[in-house]
């Protein structure tokens, strides 16, 4: 919670122009109206308060994926649930003219549902593997990838509209956004919370989970719903951002064990720290300009992918 309070502070502090830290408490606590107090309430805080919702929904979405499908290179990135929210958020806005979060946000779920179900199927159901999973989430992800820069290509308008949104950004924050996902996101986090315990018993297998009592079919339900709304939420509000449910969980299990029941708070403390990080991140490197967050948040996951993977491999030769 430390490491957390630190990021949220830089979160404000930090960014074109740097802000005193005795500035940043007046802004929040003590606003008068003067430049930089707007700054911080406006663009700043907006932005952080962002950045900690989404950050632990795709914790919190990546740690149930995982665990749902036994599978620990799972990520609403990887798997491709937030390019099916973004290629439903695209259609949204180009074709049906929804230009406000809480029009297009019901598209983001249902896409993100329709591509949950579609890599499920595609890599087997029951008999899903890791990698098969991966691969049908990989294939999705790049056909919907061309179908969104088709769209955006065909439709000028939208591009402008969502130039930075494609690339996950928490720039365009405010607190009306943060306020229309809240809702969502706490429902999706508190449902990934409750099925912590039937998860554990799942990862020993269907045949072992029923004999504990674990509701598999319950549960499968509860989890993909949990994971759409999550994913969905958070797309919609600042577009795909990868990796961040992939690494979190990976770093939280080798202190805590498998326990869900201590992977899933972890996880959702410790994923806004990441993201939140590579917000500060990517202010900071390209001033005055910025790196969006979902370019910082690849390029640090693509190397830990890549290393999951070749971990895997290894340990099955």
């Amino acid at each position: 919670m430390a490491v957390l309070a630190v990021i949220v502070v830089l979160g404000i502090a930090v960014g074109a122009k740097q802000i005193p830290l005795d500035q940043v408490w007046h802004g929040v606590f003590h606003y008068s109206g003067s430049d930089t107090d707007v700054v911080i309430r406006d663009v700043r805080f907006p932005r952080t308060l962002l950045g900690l919702l989404v950050g632990a929904a795709l914790g919190l979405a990546g740690t149930v994926m995982q665990g749902l499908t036994r599978n620990p290179l799972a990520d609403p990135g990887v798997l491709g649930i937030n390019a099916g929210a973004s290629a439903a958020v695209v259609t949204a806005v180009s074709f049906f003219g929804v230009t406000s979060l809480t029009g297009y946000v019901w598209f983001a779920f249902a896409g993100a549902a329709v591509v949950n179900v579609a890599v499920y199927v595609l890599g087997g159901t029951r008999g899903a593997t890791p990698v098969r999973l991966a691969l049908a989430g990989t294939a999705l992800t790049a056909v919907l990838i061309g179908y969104i820069n088709a769209v955006n290509l065909m439709d000028t308008a939208a591009l402008d509209k969502m130039r930075f949104w494609t690339v996950g950004s928490l720039a365009s924050a405010t607190l009306p956004t943060v306020t229309a996902i809240a809702p969502f996101l706490a429902v999706g986090g508190v449902l990934a919370l409750l099925i912590a315990r039937p998860l554990n018993a799942i990862a020993l297998g269907d045949d072992q989970a029923r004999a504990l009592g674990a509701r598999l079919t319950r549960t499968r339900v509860l989890a993909m719903l949990a994971v759409t709304l999550l994913c969905g939420g958070a797309t919609a509000a600042c577009g795909p951002i990868v990796y961040v449910g992939l690494m979190v969980p990976h770093a939280v299990r080798a202190v805590t064990g498998p326990d869900m029941r201590w992977i899933l708070p972890y996880s959702a403390v410790l994923s806004p720290v990441l993201l939140l990080g590579a917000d500060v991140l990517g202010r900071v490197v390209a001033r005055p300009g910025e790196l969006q967050v979902g370019i910082v948040t690849a390029v640090l996951g693509g190397p830990v992918f890549i290393y999951l993977v070749r971990r895997r491999r290894m340990a099955q030769l």
